[in-house]
């Protein structure tokens, strides 16, 4: 077993969030369980786009409401976007978010024969996908090594004490350099549905967390 950061063991910990997860000890949004299983980089690319600033409970609908309109770029690029708007809202920002999408849509149509990259250089090119976003798509949709930093990965991996960073962007390349790689895929979902369960923003319930022991507190 391997071990990080002040004797910190992140392979117990990680065997710790699976078994919380195959016990059903804690639960994962209907919206995580679909990015699990989606297995479509476009799917999940557009998918994330929606998720952003919104919460699961509000996505999940607004993406099945999306995806009944189409599932591929060429579906897609062919809306108009009051007609997608209606479909996503109320996401955060749907108007903007329906404008990417349909663009996006057509920019993968017209410049890269309808196929999502595989690339983050790649995928960040695009209007409206970040970092975050681009290695969501590697992950869930290639299954693909990557670390999707979002904010339950930001402040867990931080109040565990494993990194030290101020910002998402700085956690991922920081856990690029000391998670190994075997947990790249699995982190983001594992660190979300615990982050969504036990370790909240505040008043996280450090009496019911698996991994308490290890965790340092840090914030």
């Amino acid at each position: 077993m391997s071990k990080n950061g002040h004797g910190m063991n992140i392979d117990k910990i990680i065997e710790c969030l699976k078994k919380d997860n195959s016990t059903n000890r804690v639960v994962q949004t209907e919206f995580v369980k679909f990015m699990e299983d989606v297995n479509n980089p476009y799917l999940v690319l557009i998918c994330c786009i929606l998720s952003l600033r919104t919460n699961d409970k509000t996505t999940y609908p607004c993406s099945m409401r999306m995806l009944e309109l189409g599932k591929t770029p060429e579906e897609i690029s062919k809306l108009d976007v009051e007609t997608l708007s209606k479909a996503i809202y109320p996401v955060g920002f749907y108007q903007n978010k329906a404008e990417q999408i349909i663009n996006l849509s057509k920019e993968l149509v017209e410049k890269y024969n309808s196929k999502v990259p595989d690339e983050i250089e790649e995928l960040v090119k695009f209007k409206g996908v970040g970092r975050k976003t681009a290695n969501l798509v590697l992950t869930k949709g290639f299954n693909k090594p990557a670390i999707c930093v979002d904010v339950h990965v930001h402040r867990i991996s931080n109040r565990l004490g494993y990194v030290e960073t101020k910002n998402p962007e700085e956690t991922e390349f920081a856990l690029r350099e000391k998670l190994p790689k075997k947990y790249w895929i699995d982190f983001n979902t594992l660190l979300v549905t615990h982050g969504q369960n036990i370790c909240k923003p505040t008043k996280p319930n450090c009496a019911n967390c698996s991994i308490e022991k290890y965790c340092k507190k840090r914030i």
